[in-house]
């Protein structure tokens, strides 16, 4: 396995390559939630590369369900379906994934539209597809937490296998799958060179990006955002400076948490409470 792929996964791995119960639903079994005329866009979550969804959303689905929102999520771009991580396949073929589960999860809840809630390489699949598979029509709200929009330059070494004790499996992975996801999210790739030819944001679409001024892997921290009209870039510690959380932590930390609530509802937006993320 080379350098620049051992590299490129610490610079955006972002789910738990575990396989965890949460509070989410999947087409398969819509009919347990019904979206509300509060929230009647189903929420769909998107990993990041070298995860899966029920791992990478084991904090944030249930605190989503338990505020009355449908939340569903999936695992996109296997290698493999032996090994639970996911987004390691080329962009272009994970996002068709993600545009099919998308079409099923509105049909399956009757929902015009659902809103799209992103980590890492799924942040930036909640951006590509609107424009690049043509479905904006069909997203009312993108919250994109730490994508690397802009492509990254690894600013660190860590990834969520190191931190939940599982690089082994994700490893295994490259070793005998690659990672064609990998090169086309550095700065200069060809999905990143895809995604910012022209405008990014989609007529229709709102869109919020949180990133994290203490991100050790998606580097320069502003290459997350989106310089827009229509678009809402913003730090964590924009609102509450003293928190560590770096970028695998986005996606579990209570801060975080109550900003993607805010975004999603922003007309039944709340005071955030400031809390300590993980520094990872």
């Amino acid at each position: 396995m080379s350098n620049r792929l051992l590299r490129t996964l610490a610079a955006l791995v972002s789910g738990a390559v575990v396989t965890t119960a949460l509070v989410t639903t999947t087409p398969a079994s819509a009919a347990a939630c019904t979206p509300s005329s509060a929230h009647p866009n189903p929420v769909v979550l998107l990993h990041g590369l070298g995860g899966n969804g029920p791992g990478n959303f084991s904090y944030l689905a249930p605190y989503l369900a338990a505020k009355g929102y449908c939340t569903f999520t999936l695992t996109y771009g296997q290698a493999t379906p032996a090994i639970p991580a996911g987004g390691t396949i080329p962009i272009a073929e994970s996002a068709a994934q993600i545009d099919a589960f998308i079409q099923q999860v509105r049909q399956s809840t009757g929902a015009a539209k659902v809103d799209i809630v992103g980590h890492s390489e799924g942040g930036f699949q909640s951006i590509y597809g609107p424009k690049i598979r043509g479905y904006a029509a069909h997203v009312g709200k993108v919250v994109a937490l730490a994508p690397p929009t802009h492509g990254t330059t690894f600013g660190g070494l860590v990834s969520v296998g190191d931190y939940l004790g599982l690089r082994p499996l994700v490893d295994q992975v490259l070793r005998d799958f690659g990672c064609p996801a990998c090169d086309q999210l550095i700065v200069g790739g060809s999905a990143v060179d895809q995604l910012t030819a022209g405008p990014i944001a989609q007529p229709g679409v709102k869109y919020t990006v949180i990133a994290s001024r203490f991100d050790p892997l998606v580097t320069p921290h502003e290459t997350s955002f989106i310089r827009e009209p229509g678009v809402t870039n913003k730090f964590v510690q924009d609102t509450c400076p003293l928190d560590p959380v770096g970028h695998v932590g986005l996606a579990f930390d209570p801060t975080v948490a109550q900003l993607v609530a805010n975004a999603l509802d922003p007309a039944r937006a709340k005071r955030v409470v400031c809390f300590l993320g993980p520094p990872v």
